[in-house]
């Protein structure tokens, strides 16, 4: 039997996937330095209600309160030995949402990077990060995910580490990268370097793309770098809503629903067969884009100049590949997770 992502897909154009994890859970009161995961336990109904905001608004796929559910990451919270545990809730969580929504909905238990480096300089060994990503991977399982989501990954090492892992439990998996360093990775991952690792994998993803970054502009180039390479494999595009700004203590993502309905026909456009928003996305964000989505006729792929008209400047004149300039650069900003 084929997993039910893959069964999605082979009868959808595109698939709208959910927003934000982390806005939504500061705006129900999730104090920075916590640890979200620990709230599948505390206040289920919260993650709850972050699950059913996404559906209810028309996302035909979400993820789980489990991006740091690894032990690397919850040892900082003296919580390492409930990694497997956590996955699980987080899970259970979600297939309780998705069960009742009434229409086929996909839990996709989502996979952050270990927060170690790999590799000659890091500290962290391939077979301790298989192994993490096992443990991680199989709550998530076990809890009722239809798919495993790796997300905002920076080094291929571990993106590497992540596909054995998977492999090893026998779970269909996605997997996407943040190109927020000038059009590539934190460790130098080009759009047309992702592209080679994904199809070198002895147990590729079903998609791959990009999430987070420095804005929905940079995040479309990207896509077009994908598709430039003449990839078959099914595209995710998951773009912040606009770019951060730090108002009255606080992070606000200027993004306007508006604004994230031409990025998610843009997306689409592009070549995205999954969309969805990353960092600052809320449900109204999503309900626009499921609009234009489903009213707005498939148009030829947007230009750079296009993109950048409809959604401000790129970070950088260059997508990392050496091309990509010509369009409209906007200011730096400070790079930002949440």
């Amino acid at each position: 039997m084929t997993d039910a992502l893959t069964r999605m897909l082979a009868d959808r154009d595109w698939v709208l996937a959910d927003g934000a994890t982390g806005t939504n859970l500061f705006n129900m009161g999730l104090t920075s330095g916590d640890a979200p995961e620990f709230w599948n336990e505390t206040a289920p109904d919260k993650i709850r209600a972050l699950y059913r905001g996404a559906v209810e608004a028309g996302s035909d796929l979400f993820l789980t309160n489990s991006f740091g559910a690894n032990p690397s990451r919850l040892k900082l919270h003296d919580a390492a030995h409930r990694a497997y545990d956590l996955s699980k809730l987080a899970a259970e969580l979600g297939r309780e949402v998705a069960d009742a929504a009434g229409r086929p909905v996909i839990v996709a238990g989502s996979v952050g990077p270990t927060g170690e480096i790999m590799g000659a300089v890091g500290t962290l060994s391939h077979a301790d990060a298989v192994a993490m990503f096992e443990e991680t991977g199989k709550g998530l399982m076990d809890g009722g995910a239809d798919v495993l989501w790796l997300e905002t990954i920076s080094a291929p090492e571990e993106y590497k580490a992540a596909a054995e892992a998977f492999g090893n439990i026998g779970a269909p998996w996605c997997g996407t990268m943040s190109f927020d360093t000038a059009g590539r990775t934190m460790m130098g991952v080009t759009s047309a370097d992702m592209i080679g690792l994904v199809e070198s994998l002895p147990n590729p993803p079903i998609a791959f793309g990009a999430n987070c970054g420095v804005g929905a502009s940079d995040l479309l180039r990207t896509v077009l770098g994908f598709v430039a390479q003449g990839t078959e494999r099914p595209i995710i595009a998951k773009g912040n809503a606009g770019i951060p700004k730090y108002v009255d203590g606080h992070i606000h993502y200027d993004g306007t629903p508006q604004l994230m309905a031409e990025y998610a026909v843009m997306a689409r456009d592009c070549g995205a067969r999954i969309i969805g928003g990353c960092c600052g996305t809320m449900p109204e964000h999503l309900h626009a884009m499921r609009a234009a989505l489903e009213t707005r006729p498939r148009g030829a792929a947007p230009t750079l100049d296009r993109i950048a008209e409809t959604l401000g400047g790129f970070s950088s004149e260059s997508d990392g590949t050496g091309g990509g300039g010509g369009a409209p650069v906007r200011a730096r900003r400070g790079r930002r997770r949440a």
